[in-house]
């Protein structure tokens, strides 16, 4: 098998959704050749990684301190200010 997880990381989402499809595709071609090959367990496992990785990227948007909402009602207030040095 030639794959690995780190081919498949990619910066956005929608290309972690591109990811998890090739890896799914490739999964299934590896497991058709011998689907109790540790090749097989491994290219589920990547599946498994990705699909893992989206999830904690949801819940990362979905969970937002105290100061970030109060940062989106107010975002001209000292606290919401941000500075480049």
């Amino acid at each position: 098998m030639t794959t690995t997880l780190n081919s498949f990381e990619t910066a956005g989402a929608t290309n972690l959704e591109e990811a998890i499809i090739e890896a799914i595709t490739e999964a299934r071609t590896t497991c058709e050749l011998d689907g109790n090959s540790a090749d097989c367990a491994v290219a589920w496992d990547i599946v498994e990684e990705l699909q893992a990785e989206k999830s904690d990227q949801q819940q990362a948007k979905l969970k937002k301190t105290s100061l970030e909402n109060y940062c989106d009602r107010h975002p001209a207030s000292v606290e919401c200010l941000i500075y480049d040095v």
